[in-house]
């Protein structure tokens, strides 16, 4: 049976083979996905499926849970190509969910603007007025003005409009004003962070970061609209409370990044990041940091100031920085209310007591409301012990558990607050009020948090606040790594990484150390996208975002590895000769650094072999190779071996290149060295998922790669003698590079951010 469904996930779907495994992994939705493909099957008889329809049939899969008996009535109009956009696609799951008691196809087609046909020429009038409307921003912004924005104005109009064919015209057209990107166009903003009242760091460099509306992102609700939003709960004070939202706001869009500051950041919260920061930014609106400092028995004051650096570092400005227990207050009070209205109640029931489904209600549920409020009392005054007594809402979540708890009491310093407090709100209690505090329109939360989202309705309504929308996303699920603190430790105490900062972990101080840009993580993460559809990623879509960035922003140089000792008999001059190296050399102003080519230089020992074998370009008896840069061939005169047979030294003759003797092969070199520790990283697991037990039944300490890690000394050009912590080279031919901060005045220290292909047969 998995067999023939992994056939069929592969084929009808399109499923990569990791895409595959995963989906394999959820039963439930691998079962509703089987019976898409049958229904599909039995409408199209011998017919081809539509190029869009796999995609939009795995979402219907994923997304329309529940309402299966409708999915033959919305597959007819996918495999019709009726319904065939984002947009459309959107609102038929819209209407079905509204109105799945009684479906009227008439009023569905309205709904989805089935037979609406938006002509690329409608989308281009439209493009064109808006261009020439913004045509001053766009020439002084060029190639970093924020398309999203005009894609939402597009879409306002034009609203059922492709989205992909939305995104070609605004490029199309833009281009066609701007011209061709320049070197200007390409380069990467940045310049040193401003001291502000976001208090970023003074030494932290600021990477100025656009970002366009994708993907589910284009439905969601303007600000003051949240009753249209689906699943929303509209109660009589609602219109009320949004009106008196929209005056303290100003109708702009007002987002959150919510961290706990109980460790480091790492990939995942770069995409939170990316999508709350860029969501506010590319509407007009603003973006809190908003630490959720809850939970005070794992906060450190050390963890608030790197969030805070990572944050700035990855090109993000908070409009202000708050805290959880800037509202410690308004949260206690809120919670005494709720006793009085009869939605909350202090507990006694043990921790393991109230863990799990299908429990029972808690024989304290329904005390008297007098009673619970002296107890409450009693727990914030340090009367009873821990673990005595927790205050619990009466709402059961949509996942089944019963009164989530809303406070607990910790008899633990609290990092900003000291001693002031012995009980703390949970997540469960204090996120969505602290989000009405702050008129959030927008509350962007990943997957696991779907299950919450009605108590988070039911919170602020029992309360008779405003409440903001919870939209979910999928989390980044990278392959290939392991992202627990936990697990961090416990390698960290095996020996096997040197700290959270490890360049071969996918935190954002590992990738920092491993020379991996904000640029490229937050190229990465746009990549990845905004869905609702739980998706796996490989690091090399990662390493191509990297690679892309680093050839252009990353300075050149030359260095050796693994060394043979190459002694020019023949040498032109005295004097070494001074040869000019472009450090950028893909942008057209580049400037230039001067290396010494002397009658003494070292080159690769895979660039010179002994004998010549077909196929090899390089130095050997009887072929020439080039210096690159140089304008020098050099020929073997003498090969030296030492007494294993290895090559010691080879004497070689050297000659300006002319049109009879170009050599095949241009190779890098150095002279007058700068003797360097270079650490070349490898990947830390031998597998994709060295957290699943059926691929490493021994857990995932057992699959860590001993040869992760390699130290070498490499002979480096001494263009690199005042390169500082961080700084990116592209060693020629080699891979790129970075500075590490193990490094000191007197010995650089480099790490490998990415090997090139050309060097990926080499050994090193």
């Amino acid at each position: 049976m998995a067999e023939s469904s992994s056939n069929i996930l592969k084929e009808f779907f399109k499923f990569s083979d990791e895409k595959c495994t995963e989906t394999l992994k959820n039963k439930s939705l691998t079962t509703t996905l089987l019976q898409v493909s049958e229904e599909c099957k039995a409408q199209l008889a011998s017919h081809p499926i539509p190029a869009t329809a796999p995609t939009l049939l795995y979402q219907l899969a994923s997304k329309l849970k529940g309402h299966e008996n409708h999915f033959p009535f919305i597959i007819k109009y996918i495999l019709n190509s009726k319904i065939k956009t984002d947009a459309k696609f959107s609102a038929a799951i819209q209407y079905i969910k509204s109105n799945f008691r009684s479906i009227n196809p008439p009023e569905f087609e309205q709904f989805c603007g089935i037979g609406i046909e938006v002509s690329v020429g409608e989308v281009e009038n439209c493009v064109d007025q808006l261009i020439e409307t913004n045509k001053d921003v766009i020439l002084q912004r060029r190639y970093r003005y924020n398309k999203g924005e005009m894609v939402g104005k597009v879409r306002a109009v034009l609203k059922w409009a492709d989205g992909k064919v939305i995104k070609e015209v605004i490029d199309s057209k833009i281009e066609g004003l701007l011209g061709p990107k320049t070197a200007e166009d390409l380069a990467p903003l940045s310049k040193e962070a401003k001291q502000t009242h976001v208090n970023v760091p003074k030494q932290v460099t600021k990477h100025e970061q656009s970002y366009e509306i994708s993907g589910d992102a284009l439905n969601f609700h303007k600000p003051g609209e949240n009753h249209k939003t689906d699943g929303y709960i509209v109660t009589p004070f609602t219109r009320d409370l949004l009106s008196q939202h929209l005056k303290e706001t100003g109708g702009i869009v007002i987002t959150r990044f919510p961290p706990e500051p109980n460790g480091i950041l790492h990939i995942g919260h770069a995409k939170a990041m990316n999508f709350n920061f860029g969501y506010a930014k590319a509407n007009g609106g603003i973006c809190y940091l908003r630490f959720d400092d809850t939970n005070p028995e794992k906060e450190e004051k050390r963890f608030f100031t790197q969030i805070i650096e990572m944050v700035a570092w990855m090109g993000h400005e908070p409009c202000k920085i708050t805290y959880t227990s800037d509202f410690f207050q308004q949260l206690y009070d809120w919670a005494i209310e709720l006793i009085q209205t009869g939605h909350a109640y202090v507990d006694h029931q043990k921790h393991d007591e109230i863990k799990g489904w299908n429990l029972e209600f808690s024989p304290w549920r329904d005390r008297p409301i007098e009673e619970s409020i002296k107890l409450f009392r009693d727990m914030k005054a340090g009367l009873l012990k821990e673990g005595e007594a927790t205050l619990r809402m009466k709402y059961t979540m949509e996942d089944g558990k019963l009164d989530p708890v809303a406070y607990r009491i910790k008899y633990q310093p609290h990092p900003r607050t000291g001693d002031e407090w012995c009980i703390y709100p949970t997540y469960d209690y204090s996120h969505c009020l602290c989000d009405s505090i702050q008129n959030i329109t927008h509350s962007l939360c990943t997957k696991e948090f779907q299950a919450r989202r009605s108590a988070y309705y039911w919170l602020c309504n029992a309360l008779r606040i405003y409440c903001p929308v919870q939209w979910e996303y999928s989390r980044l699920n990278l392959t290939g790594t392991v992202i627990s603190k936990r697990k961090f430790r416990k390698l960290i105490d095996e020996g096997i990484i040197d700290g959270m900062d490890d360049p071969r972990l996918f935190t954002l101080t590992a990738l920092r150390r491993r020379g991996v840009s904000p640029d490229a993580i937050n190229a990465f993460c746009a990549k990845v996208g905004v869905t609702q559809t739980q998706t796996v990623i490989e690091p090399v879509m990662l390493d191509a975002c990297i690679t892309e960035v680093l050839d252009v922003t990353a300075r050149r140089a030359m260095a050796v590895f693994d060394r043979v000792k190459i002694s020019v008999t023949n040498f032109p001059q005295i004097e070494p000769i001074s040869v000019d190296i472009p450090d950028f050399p893909k942008k057209d102003n580049t400037t230039f650094h001067k290396v010494n080519f002397e009658k003494e230089v070292f080159i690769e020992r895979s660039d010179v072999s002994d004998t010549l074998l077909p196929d090899y370009r390089r130095l050997a008896p009887g072929q020439a190779v080039g210096l690159r840069h140089t304008g020098y061939t050099i020929s073997i005169q003498e090969i030296l071996k030492d007494i294993n047979g290895a090559i010691n030294e080879v004497k070689v003759t050297c000659e300006l290149v002319s049109d009879t003797n170009k050599p095949k092969a241009w190779i890098h070199w150095v002279s007058n060295h700068l003797e360097c520790q270079v650490r070349l990283y490898e990947k830390l697991f031998k597998h994709s998922h060295p957290e699943d037990p059926k691929v490493v039944p021994g857990g995932y300490i057992t699959d860590c790669n001993k040869n992760s890690l390699k130290v070498v000394t490499a002979y480096i050009d001494r263009s690199v003698e005042e390169a500082k912590v961080f700084d990116e080279f592209q060693f020629e031919r080699v891979g790129y590079f970075c500075v590490d901060s193990d490094s000191s005045k007197n010995k650089l220290i480099f790490n490998r951010t990415l090997a090139l292909k050309e060097s990926s047969s080499k050994v090193y």
